[in-house]
């Protein structure tokens, strides 16, 4: 079954040039089944890879495969190779799975938009240039779906072009991202410069045989990488374009911020940990970017009126959380979290979705409240999500990963008190805004009369979602909690384990996770004081103040747009502006002096032949004369 590894990739891709060569000639049941059954393929595909691939542990962890040569030119040779490992797999099955789950909530979610099947074949590319992403064998070829991810996010950030507002967000995601884009590729011109070969293992194999630990070239690497990183995982500097890019559809959201664009950053450093190791400043900005990210997220979460982009901001949090565990070396602990976080932030934006399709596309929390008699399944489903996402303690899959990582933050000796203590602020910020959204949506007056529950094809994701919410966290706990340590065992094959400080034990940790829960159940409960309706301080915390300077600075992102237009934008377009000008004024002489030199020269066109035939003959004995010289 491991042969079957390239129909992963390729059948999402064979679905998209489906619908969009038959684009009008298909049904809308016949572009779900296509757009679902692709990825539903491939997710099977990859439950049967995946199989045989356990079977080999732990004597073969590693498998190859080779279709083609892509380039072979100038002592490059660069093929379509794939190559399947722990991490990679673990990426493939969460793409597929979670993919297809929010393709199928999207067949009835989009079922009465125009464009259905230009959504559907948005949908696949952009599943299959991730999956290109995260399985490539070499660096071009992950730059190769890197890039592809880009282009989709454009496509569907932009879906509905018809909105001038929306076609903006599109250009800004595409435009911002492309600063990362820009670097990583320096990055990679270094490194064949330098080892000439982009193949992944053996990159970091020589960079690690031949960079000394500190080296200039590595930092020089290692920082170009982070800025692609940051770029498409919107940490700062460049996370501006996430919160606009929900223009796009909902399930467009749950995909970009849960399963796929958001995390390649992620998988790019985690993928590369040995050229990281090798940079150990660059390791700090990592955890530094990290931390500052997820605070600035999350006191930005907490003012927001649009659903959808509360959630957006929680998303920049939780990936904060995933690149200060890499910052610290804690690499199978960031992608555990990346596990949990597929899934409680995929449940929470399709939950979201439903909740906006229930009030005819209301998105203002303002103008919502009382939801939970009307919408049970997705009050529950939704709390299920929030509760994982908050980190309550035990029963959530959210509480685990948060705890790993904040206990690796508390024991590595390449971390520092105050990180951990910004991280644990963080984590009582994120079960404030939560479960602010939770009371505000779900419990209070009804503000918008909702329709009724949305059809079979958007309840079974959320189920399925809030189940894996709730269970997937058991596959790591730690020493005071049962010591199951699967995940890290099976991570183990791919990634180094995590050092600890000497002296850590497990009244340490005991310790440790005390602060954890509670932060979360502190965060949660002055959401309850704050918001819940009829408690002691809702009345007066009403957010009627949205209108003070504080509240408009977080509801801005702490005013990174307005800086980077005044910095950036506004110059560039008066540089542009001018540059136009000037360029207009060189067109225009180009063209006054080709208008003169007509005039001048149609004095020559007398209709006198004569004239003309004793201009032919003169010029002829005057080339002839030259010649003959």
């Amino acid at each position: 079954m491991l042969k079957l590894l390239w129909l992963i990739p390729v059948l999402p891709l064979a679905g998209f040039l489906v619908l969009a060569l038959c684009a009008g000639r298909l049904n809308r049941q016949q572009v779900a089944s296509v757009g679902c059954g692709s990825v539903g393929t491939a997710a099977f595909t990859t439950a049967l890879v995946g199989r045989e691939f356990f079977q080999g542990f732990p004597d073969r962890d590693t498998y190859h495969q080779t279709l083609w040569n892509w380039i072979d030119t100038s002592g490059m040779t660069v093929g379509i190779s794939w190559y399947l490992d722990a991490l990679s797999l673990l990426m493939v099955a969460v793409i597929t799975g979670i993919g297809f789950l929010i393709h199928l909530y999207s067949a009835e979610y989009m079922a009465h938009d125009d464009g259905y099947a230009r959504f559907f074949a948005y949908m696949n590319l952009f599943v299959a240039a991730m999956l290109t992403l995260v399985l490539a064998d070499n660096l071009l070829l992950l730059y190769l779906g890197w890039e592809g991810v880009g282009l989709c996010s454009y496509l569907l950030i932009g879906f509905w072009y018809r909105e001038p507002e929306y076609g903006t967000a599109a250009q800004k995601a595409f435009i911002v991202t492309r600063i990362g884009d820009t670097a990583f590729a320096i990055g990679l011109f270094i490194l064949f410069t330098q080892f000439t070969t982009l193949s992944i293992q053996q990159v970091q194999s020589l960079a690690t045989e031949t960079w000394p630990v500190g080296s200039n070239i590595a930092m020089i690497v290692a920082l170009l990488f982070l800025i692609g990183a940051v770029g498409k995982s919107a940490q700062l500097p460049l996370q501006v374009w996430l919160p606009d890019a929900m223009a796009g559809p909902t399930p467009v959201s749950a995909l970009i911020h849960a399963a796929t664009m958001v995390t390649a950053g992620v998988y790019l450093i985690a993928r590369m940990h040995h050229l990281f190791t090798l940079a150990p400043l660059v390791q700090e900005i990592i955890a530094v970017v990290g931390l500052t990210t997820l605070l600035l997220a999350a006191t930005s979460a907490l003012v927001q009126q649009d659903i959808k982009r509360v959630l957006a901001y929680s998303t920049m949090s939780q990936i904060g959380y995933m690149f200060l565990a890499l910052g610290v070396g804690a690499w199978s602990a960031a992608l555990f979290h990346f596990l949990t976080h597929s899934c409680f932030k995929a449940l929470l934006f399709l939950a979201a979705g439903s909740v906006i399709h229930s009030l005819h596309h209301e998105q203002d929390i303002f103008k919502m409240g009382g939801l939970r008699k009307h919408l049970p399944w997705t009050f529950w489903t939704f709390l299920i999500g929030a509760a994982a996402m908050s980190g309550v303690p035990l029963i959530t899959s959210g509480f685990y990963s948060k705890d790993w990582i904040l206990w690796s933050v508390w024991s590595s000796p390449i971390s520092h008190r105050w990180i951990w203590f910004g991280a644990l602020f963080g984590a009582m910020l994120t079960g404030l805004y939560s479960f602010r959204l939770i009371f505000r949506v779900f419990f209070g007056e009804v503000r918008t009369k909702p329709t009724s529950e949305p059809g079979l094809a958007m309840l079974v994701p959320l189920v399925m979602l809030a189940i894996l919410a709730l269970t997937v966290g058991f596959l790591e706990m730690p020493h005071t909690l049962g010591n199951v340590t699967l995940f890290s065992q099976y991570l183990s094959h791919a990634l180094p384990t995590t050092a600890l400080l000497p002296g850590m034990d497990e009244s340490s940790e005991t310790r440790e996770q005390l602060a954890v829960t509670v932060a979360a159940l502190l965060g949660i409960g002055l959401a309850a004081l704050l918001f819940l309706p009829g408690s002691l301080f809702a009345a007066r915390s009403t957010d009627q103040s949205m209108d003070h300077p504080s509240v408009t600075l977080l509801q801005g992102g702490w005013g990174f747009d307005r800086l980077y237009d005044r910095m950036f934008v506004r110059p560039w377009c008066s540089l542009t502006r001018h540059t136009e000008d000037m360029l207009d004024r060189g067109y225009e002489w180009l063209a006054l002096c080709a208008e003169s030199c007509h005039g001048w020269m149609s004095h020559t066109q007398t209709g006198h032949i004569r004239w003309y035939a004793a201009t032919i003959a003169v010029w002829t004995l005057v080339l002839l004369g030259l010649f003959a010289m």
